[in-house]
């Protein structure tokens, strides 16, 4: 048979440690990483975390019957299930995330942004308000216009 992708929930903070015993079993690993700006006080802090908490994905034969072992991998929790089947995923999703990744997984940041392109704003007190790019900042940050009740206002949004 052929190898198909599954998504395995590792335990909390042990996804290196479930990623370094798996493949010594001779498994296949996906994880994306993400790199995350955070607030701590007055700084902000860069850290690298996987792009879904918790879960990763993993590549193997389920008619092989060394699949069975992956639940009782050191930082490993469990393989999902759903309705108590083991169900793969699709090879085109888990390959088109890939290709947005580097060669160690993390997530490649988009294209950048020109000054008076058009972006639709996803989280926050403007959620869905259309707003048009003034700066895109080294640092991950967007000045972007804003039409609020017939005046311009810029505002600063995270790039994702």
């Amino acid at each position: 048979m052929s190898k198909e992708w599954f998504i395995l929930q590792f335990k909390p903070n042990a996804h290196h440690q479930a990623v370094k015993n798996l493949n010594q079993q001779g498994f296949e690993t996906f994880l994306p990483l993400n790199d995350i700006t955070s607030r701590k006080a007055s700084r902000f802090r860069n850290t690298t975390q996987p792009l879904f908490p918790s879960y990763m994905f993993i590549k193997f034969d389920i008619t092989s019957s060394e699949w069975h072992k992956i639940n009782n991998t050191y930082g490993v929790k469990r393989l999902v299930t759903f309705d108590t089947f083991l169900k793969s995923i699709p090879t085109e999703i888990v390959d088109n995330l890939m290709k947005r990744c580097d060669f160690s997984g993390k997530l490649l940041p988009l294209e950048k942004l020109k000054k008076g392109d058009q972006m639709k704003i996803t989280e926050g007190p403007f959620t869905n308000f259309i707003a048009t790019v003034e700066t895109y900042d080294s640092d991950h940050r967007i000045w972007v216009l804003v039409d609020l009740m017939s005046r311009k206002a810029k505002i600063q949004v995270p790039a994702n």
